[in-house]
């Protein structure tokens, strides 16, 4: 037989007025920090300078992401040679009027073109050992280094090594250029390749990086303002999640000697610990300040915040961390070092929260009222149900399914553009502006050399590793000429030059690709270029291997595997976030809830997502250039933050339901309560969220931007449809059926209760309702708000 709320409450309720139980785990450790406060702060902030010192002392080299397919092969191959792949550059000389051409002999005819060239040529010869394998529009027999057009000519050559001079050459090489475009004024000389992609890749990142901490943590700190309407109030959250941060760089910076990190993880760090660390301590301390107003004193302030926001924060946390554990799954070394970090500052913001923050506030007391501005300031302490909310949660529950199936529709219809997504990388000339002057070399060196920025790298090397003896024996040297007749028979598909380069043992291959890099006719001429001129070629070789490499290859690469590997990831998320969720509330209803509610929401923002950025509805606004897909690593990622961050709505809004139906309340009466109830923090919450994440639409990488709105618009729709209309509606619908816990589950659920150490209580979404030891003048209610 299923036990029903009240009876199992019953339980808990006497054991607390006997004195029996010790409170639940999270309620523990928020009592021991409360008492020993100074050892709770200074611990933390130990903790974040020795992570600091840490990463000064231990930084050095990173360890290498492993590629998929093919790619990670080449990658694999080229790693085992002493000497590292020299690096092709290129630099593309034309009118900047564009007069010249009309046939390939055009440029060789025109004087400015010719003499820039030459004067190229110089300024490398002025540098000794800088550059090797130089070819120019003026070499005999070099006509693929001119374009179609005639327009147009490109210099290509390899910055030489050794390894450690690399970087002095690259420089020289940049001034070079530089120069030489600066004594030709009507003839645009510009570079664009390995290195100079890289940097200006690089150079954005840290631009966007230093612009997000810049912009995100002063509008915090505002939207702070007007919560709590006191400045120490405010200032407190943007602290914690402040040393949050700084502790996770830190270790970062230490754990990717072992664990590969890109620079992507450390914008998702800063744009998950900023929203998570502040919504945390949010949750938390608002509960402690209104259960303070409503009479009660510090210590029983905290103590009602640790057994019910306390416990729904660690709920939160544990979710998030577990689904992002799911892109483990995919079996990409990427996902690993982004696993990790955004674990990391999700765990240290969840154990700050619970027990540096409940230190804090024990520390202040009263004082944490104090700078209040004026207007804000009393309004803000005030205890008080929004009657906005509450008066759309009744119109829900008087007519629940006329309301959530409204909702459902327009969630699907938002989802809808979502059937059409196309999972592609971004190129660099496509992420980022067109402002950047690489970039805009690159796009023109496109235009007149398709292929040439991002070529494709063919590596070859002998079977048995006996040496450089086959790899370069005549028959792979016929073998690569064959390969250039391919390149002209293939319509297009392939493009010239074709260059080779030794690394060791090791022979590398270039072959430039038509398309953008990325796109659908740079998938086409990669799979041409595998299936058919290099098994033509290469492939009629004994005695050597050879695999496909470049920003090209990777993208496909890594696509098929992620496309592969997608349904073990999504299918491990859903499982654990059930069995989590069901031991939360010990009911099936609120979990298959919770669930088909997260999916409706990340439909409808993965819809956004591909109607903004896949259609370019909206880009001028946004500015960016539409490629015609969304980056295949951000729907799986989005799924495995968003759903456990939804989780934390979800948790929230029904543990303040729950408590309120604990209390004695009808379904009915307990959805309106605990909807009006707890609007002001899920409200503050959201918008900080969606401020933060707002932020990253304004950076230059069309990639943050994506990551900027799909997660803005999910975490709006869950703080307003979902919130507001289908979560109150789902219960009404279920009406008691929603709070019951099948008989046969009866064990688990006495267990569970047991382990939690605090008695039935914590079966209200792991919130225990306010027994009488809590109780003082006023507190009546006080359970069922935020």
């Amino acid at each position: 037989m299923a036990r029903t709320p009240t009876q199992s409450t019953a339980r808990s309720r006497s054991a607390a007025a006997s004195g029996g139980g010790r409170g639940t785990f999270v309620e523990r450790a928020a009592g021991w920090s409360i008492r020993h406060r100074a050892l709770a702060i200074g611990g933390w902030l130990a903790l974040v300078l020795v992570a600091l010192l840490a990463s000064a002392v231990f930084s050095g080299p990173g360890a290498r992401t492993d590629d998929p397919g093919e790619s990670g092969e080449v990658k694999r191959v080229l790693s085992a040679q002493e000497n590292y792949e020299p690096v092709l550059e290129n630099v593309l000389v034309q009118r900047r009027d564009g007069d010249a051409g009309g046939a390939r002999g055009g440029f060789l005819d025109d004087p400015a073109l010719v003499k820039a060239t030459e004067d190229l040529v110089a300024e490398l010869a002025g540098v000794p050992g800088a550059v090797t394998g130089l070819r120019t529009p003026l070499d005999p027999g070099a006509e693929e280094q001119v374009s179609q057009d005639g327009r147009s000519g490109l210099v290509t050559f390899f910055v030489s090594g050794p390894n450690e001079e690399r970087g002095a050459h690259f420089d020289a090489v940049v001034g070079a250029v530089e120069r030489v475009a600066e004594r030709h004024g009507g003839v645009r000389v510009v570079q664009a390749g390995d290195v100079s992609l890289s940097r200006a890749v690089d150079d954005a990142v840290k631009a966007d990086l230093a612009r997000a901490e810049s912009t995100s943590l002063p509008i915090t700190l505002g939207i702070l303002l007007v919560v709590f309407g006191a400045l120490v109030a405010a200032a407190i959250p943007l602290l914690l999640a402040a040393t949050t941060v700084v502790g996770t760089f830190s270790l970062i910076a230490v754990l990717e000697r072992w664990v590969a990190v890109n620079s992507a993880v450390t914008s998702m760090i800063l744009l998950i610990g900023i929203a998570v660390g502040v919504d945390y301590s949010l949750i938390y301390l608002r509960r402690a300040r209104e259960e303070r107003s409503a009479g009660h004193g510090v210590a029983a302030s905290l103590r009602i915040a640790s057994r019910t926001s306390g416990q729904v924060i660690v709920v939160s946390g544990v979710t998030v961390i577990v689904c992002l554990c799911g892109l483990l799954f995919s079996g990409l070394d990427v996902f690993r070092g982004l696993t990790l970090g955004t674990a990391l500052v999700v765990g240290l913001s969840m154990v700050a929260s619970v027990t540096v923050l409940p230190a804090v506030l024990a520390a202040l007391g009263h004082r944490v009222d104090r700078g209040r501005l004026p207007w804000l300031g009393k309004r803000r302490t005030t205890v008080a149900e929004s009657r906005h909310w509450a008066r759309l949660a009744r119109a829900v529950v008087d007519r629940p399914k006329v309301w959530g199936g409204a909702a459902v529709v327009a969630l699907l219809v938002m989802a809808a553009p979502a059937l059409d997504l196309r999972l592609q990388d971004a190129a660099v000339v496509n992420s980022l502006p067109r402002s950047a002057p690489t970039v805009d070399a690159a796009i023109r060196m496109q235009e007149a050399f398709p292929g040439a920025p991002t070529p494709a790298r063919v590596a070859v090397w002998d079977v048995d590793g006996a040496g450089p003896g086959r790899a370069g024996s005549p028959a792979v040297a016929a073998a690569v000429d064959g390969l250039r007749q391919e390149v002209g028979r293939s319509g297009g598909q392939l493009a010239e030059p074709v260059s080779t380069v030794r690394v060791d043992e090791v022979l590398v291959v270039r072959v430039p690709l038509a398309g953008s890099g990325t796109d659908e006719v740079s998938g086409a001429a990669l799979e041409r270029l595998r299936e058919v001129a290099l098994p033509a070629t290469l492939g009629e070789v004994e005695g050597i291997d050879y695999a496909v490499g470049g920003r090209t290859a990777f993208a496909e690469d890594f696509r098929e595997q992620l496309t592969s590997r997608a349904a073990l990831v999504v299918g491990f998320v859903l499982v654990l976030a059930f069995v989590l969720l069901l031991v939360v509330f010990r009911s099936l209803a609120a979990a298959l809830v919770s669930i088909v509610l997260n999916l409706l929401s990340l439909g409808a923002a993965y819809g956004v997502l591909t109607w903004v950025f896949q259609d370019g509805v909206g880009s001028s606004l946004l500015g960016f250039t539409p490629y015609g897909g969304v980056a295949g690593w951000l729907p799986l990622f989005m799924f495995v933050v968003l759903f456990g961050l939804s989780t934390d709505y979800h948790v929230f809004v029904l543990s303040r339901i729950r408590e309120r139906r604990l209390a004695g309340a009808t379904t009915r009466d307990a959805v309106v309560g605990g909807i009006a109830g707890s609007a002001g923090v899920v409200t503050s919450a959201a918008v900080i969220m969606t401020a933060v994440f707002s932020v990253f639409v304004t950076l230059s990488a069309v990639e943050n931007k994506m990551m900027g709105v799909g997660m803005a618009v999910a975490v709006l729709i869950d703080a307003t449809l979902v919130r507001g209309v289908l979560l109150p509606a789902a219960v009404a619908v279920c009406g008691e059926r929603f709070w019951v816990l099948p008989g046969r589950l009866d064990g688990l659920d006495r267990r569970l209760d047991r382990w939690s150490g605090a008695g039935g209580g914590a079966r209200a979404g792991s919130v225990a309702p306010a027994t009488a030891a809590d109780a003082s003048p006023g507190s009546s209610g006080s359970a069922g708000r935020a």
